[in-house]
């Protein structure tokens, strides 16, 4: 029985150690994505727009400061992303297009539920303003 306790510790102590070593499932984001710019201008309406979009969709989980504090933030498996770290505000615009619209494990796809944007196309911000109003309004959790 000893010798079955023995065993048992070190393969706990062997996962564990080897689960922060091993890749975590990085978000990749296809190269087109990366170098797109976001064609709404950031200005009063848009960003009036952004936030509307923001406290309907996103509140919940990354909170009302953009801090991934939101109330089901401590219901899910990941930690949401806190949008006004430096790590968060560099991804391009393009980058932070496709997370919203393609999501990654406990980050919902965004790509339907975002009003007049189901017809987005493959690789662009399509014909409506929202996903770049959305994306304005993220850049002002910018810690400044």
């Amino acid at each position: 029985m000893r010798n079955f306790i023995k065993m048992a510790a070190v393969i706990a102590l062997f996962i564990s150690v080897f689960s922060f070593i091993l890749p975590q499932d990085p978000w990749v984001v296809p190269e087109k994505y990366e170098k797109m710019k976001n064609p709404v201008s950031p200005d009063e309406a848009s960003l009036k727009a952004g936030k509307a979009l923001y406290n309907d969709h996103c509140t919940a989980c990354h909170g009302k400061k953009g801090k991934g504090d939101g109330y089901k933030a401590e219901h899910i498996n990941t930690t949401p992303t806190d949008f006004t770290s430096s790590n968060f505000q560099k991804q391009s615009d393009g980058s932070l297009l496709y997370k919203i619209s393609y999501g990654h494990k406990d980050m919902p796809a965004f790509k339907k539920r975002i009003p007049d944007n189901a017809d987005v196309i493959e690789g662009s911000f399509g014909k409506t303003r929202s996903p770049g109003d959305l994306i304005n309004y993220l850049r002002t959790f910018a810690v400044k």
